[in-house]
């Protein structure tokens, strides 16, 4: 019945910060950062998706500050950013640029990975020349680009009105989550994470999700049920990586394979069999291990091209 907002112990308890900062939106709206690791280390940005926090990224956290550089910052509204008024894909694309500006030097680039609306928020910030100039590789996890309430499976029905109807006031709901149980555990694992998932899992998860304020989810809520980033995929031409698990509910494999086609330099389509939509938490090694991948085939290039 705790109210904690993260577990405290085993590999999804968030590691301590190296240090701290805070950025500035174009609003004014104030987000938490976090840097671990080496400051001389390869960088990598960090954004989480729709109800989570920087601990949903705790297994990439621990295992990529060994030897890179790793930035995550909260969500407006999420984890420590305060809440804000203005809720939009702009304002995803504005609290990106304002980290990557924040905690990057000057046309120094990073390996960028987004969860579900972290995916969101690296699409509409492409086209940007602060995405340009800090950018040199992405990675996309279990996200889509557009149709994401009338495609979602979270309800068990055939596709249609009412199908979407449904899934919509569900994921939209203002009621708050209150405190984790094994009902809430059940509830969350079948909608976002796949049927094997372990019980660690689920309730690292659990308390990230249900520590995300009920008005805060209803306002992103709206946001995703109107997406609509097709349009900027041409604008995403860095070398992009895509993961998608093939039981997640909230954003089918099947939006995975769309990116994948349609980005103009995709370097990898992934489908990890059996997860769901917590990717990150679900198959670390495989995320974890995707950053890397990025991160030796083009950061380490890109930097050694900035030296004289």
């Amino acid at each position: 019945m705790s109210r904690l907002t993260h577990v405290i112990s085993g590999p999804y308890a968030p590691p301590a910060a190296r240090r701290e900062l805070v950025a500035a939106s174009a609003d004014g709206s104030r987000l938490h950062v976090e840097v671990h690791g080496e400051e001389d280390a390869p960088a990598v940005v960090l954004a989480h998706g729709w109800t989570c926090s920087t601990a949903f990224w705790a297994a990439q956290i621990r295992e990529l500050a060994t030897d890179h550089r790793v930035i995550a910052y909260d969500q407006r509204g999420h984890g420590r950013s305060p809440a804000a008024r203005t809720h939009s894909t702009t304002a995803l694309a504005d609290d990106l640029v304002a980290v990557l500006g924040a905690a990057l030097a000057p046309g120094e680039r990073a390996v960028l990975a987004g969860h579900s609306m972290g995916g969101m928020t690296i699409m509409a910030a492409a086209g940007r020349p602060e995405f340009a100039e800090h950018t040199a590789a992405a990675l996309l996890c279990s996200t889509g680009s557009s149709g994401l309430v009338a495609q979602a499976l979270v309800v068990p029905l055939r596709a249609g009105r009412v199908r979407t109807r449904i899934t919509g006031a569900v994921l939209g709901s203002r009621a708050p989550l209150g405190p984790v149980t094994p009902i809430a555990r059940t509830v969350l694992k079948y909608a976002t994470m796949g049927p094997g998932s372990a019980p660690d899992r689920v309730e690292a998860c659990a308390r990230i999700v249900h520590a995300c304020p009920s008005a805060v989810r209803h306002a992103w809520s709206e946001v995703l049920a109107g997406l609509d980033l097709d349009a900027n995929l041409a604008a995403l031409t860095v070398p992009t990586a895509v993961i998608g698990g093939t039981s997640d509910r909230l954003t089918p494999v099947a939006h995975a394979r769309a990116l994948a086609a349609a980005l103009p330099h995709c370097v990898g389509l992934t489908e990890l069999t059996g997860m769901g939509h917590m990717t990150p938490i679900e198959a670390p090694e495989a995320v974890t291990g995707a950053v890397r991948e990025l991160t030796a085939r083009y950061l380490d290039t890109t930097q050694k091209e900035k030296t004289p």
